[in-house]
């Protein structure tokens, strides 16, 4: 979600101007899917496959988000997903730990982990948040769907923006649940013994 992505497709039938489904091969979306929601493609690396255009990445594009609000709502997607589904996606710089056990009870244990993380997430935030956030990440809806779910008795200029403005909210919040996670977990590292020798003196 670090750069902006360029829209390919518009939620209609793919015509030759949309593009890029030929230069995708046959790893790009269904007609179909095409037709369901809107897809971007990364401008700076050649041969990146589409993904959705998500709301968050439309929030980031508008500045109405900044780019640590946008990564708090990666982690949170890429907990949930290895909470319910069990898929786990590394980022390009990852260095796997050779200490890690990769035994099934390991894994399954890592999985519940990440379950307590979400878990952390919605007691802080609270479950309207939680709901939000599946609405927005998992479900990969648009404001204007999410607006007619959350509030159906208003129009659907009103929803969406009603909408949109409680997701970057939002998501500033989850950032800063994370930058608070952060801070817990450096303040608890122990300290050298010289520092601790300083502390006392």
């Amino acid at each position: 979600m670090s750069t902006p992505y360029t829209q390919v497709s518009k939620k209609r039938a793919v015509d030759p101007s949309a593009g890029l489904l030929s230069a995708q091969g046959d790893y790009g979306p269904t007609a179909e899917r095409m037709e369901k929601s809107v897809f971007a493609q990364d401008p700076l690396i050649s041969g990146r496959p589409l993904r959705v255009l998500t709301t968050v990445q439309a929030l980031l594009n508008a500045r109405d988000i900044t780019q640590d609000a946008a990564n708090a709502a990666e982690r949170w997607y890429r907990d949930w997903v290895f909470a319910y589904v069990g898929h786990i996606e590394y980022p390009a710089n990852h260095k796997p730990s050779t200490l890690t056990r990769h035994d099934d009870v390991s894994w399954q244990m890592t999985r519940a982990h990440a379950a307590g993380r979400l878990a952390d997430v919605r007691h802080a935030l609270g479950a309207c948040a939680e709901v939000r956030l599946k609405l927005m990440l998992v479900d990969e809806l648009s404001f204007m769907q999410i607006g007619r779910i959350i509030f159906p008795h208003l129009s659907d200029a009103r929803a969406r923006l009603k909408v949109s403005a409680q997701c970057a909210m939002l998501l500033e919040q989850l950032e800063g649940f994370y930058a608070t996670l952060r801070r817990k977990v450096r303040d608890r590292k122990p300290q050298s013994p010289q520092m601790e020798k300083a502390v006392r003196v």
